[in-house]
């Protein structure tokens, strides 16, 4: 079976976002063109990786062309998108590994979102040779999302995904720990919680 590409060059709109409550939220990455819409799931951290990942290679790309690549500094407020995630949200795969590259022929940013695949190997020689195939396979790989944004899309994406991390469940302030609406046991006070 050949690998399915999902591929997005360049989408109407890319946005990470969540579905449920703080605490029980699933995170998704969803890219839309015309009619198409393409969601995948990922885990919180992965989100939080890509938009700093995606910020640092901006900036980055910004201080070897000396100011000149098309590359706002910041997310122009124009380009922001703060819709909700178009429903009914439909998981084509779950997230396994992520990929950022700049394109400077095009000036485009390229996010890969690879399916997450398990893979038998007896030693971790085995586990490296069997991911390196898998990698390499562009014809038989595992399902993948492909984005190809301009600059400032690709900074709105960044800034929106980091606040949709942020708007979960509040620190607490002694363990850094998210605060549950049920109560908190921190760490910190040995678990102790004074009485109201």
């Amino acid at each position: 079976m050949s690998r399915q590409v999902f591929l997005y060059d360049p989408p109407d709109r890319f946005v990470a976002g969540t579905v449920g409550l703080p605490g029980r939220r699933t995170f998704f990455l969803q890219a839309i063109a015309g009619p198409r819409v393409t969601s995948v799931v990922l885990e919180k951290t992965q989100v939080a990786a890509l938009a700093e990942r995606m910020d640092e290679l901006l900036d980055e790309v910004v201080r070897r062309s000396g100011g000149s690549a098309s590359v706002p500094a910041m997310a122009p407020s124009e380009v922001a998108d703060t819709a909700p995630l178009e429903t009914p949200v439909e998981e084509e795969f779950r997230v396994g590994t992520m990929a950022l590259a700049w394109d400077a022929e095009e000036q485009r940013m390229v996010v890969e979102a690879q399916a997450l695949v398990e893979l038998d190997a007896d030693t971790e020689e085995d586990l490296a040779e069997a991911e390196e195939r898998l990698l390499q396979d562009e014809e038989n790989g595992p399902p993948m999302l492909r984005v190809r944004l301009t600059g400032a899309q690709a900074r709105a994406f960044a800034k929106r995904a980091l606040d949709v991390v942020n708007a979960g469940r509040p620190p607490c302030p002694l363990c850094s720990l998210p605060l549950d609406p049920e109560g908190h046991v921190c760490p910190r006070q040995n678990g102790y919680r004074r009485g109201a």
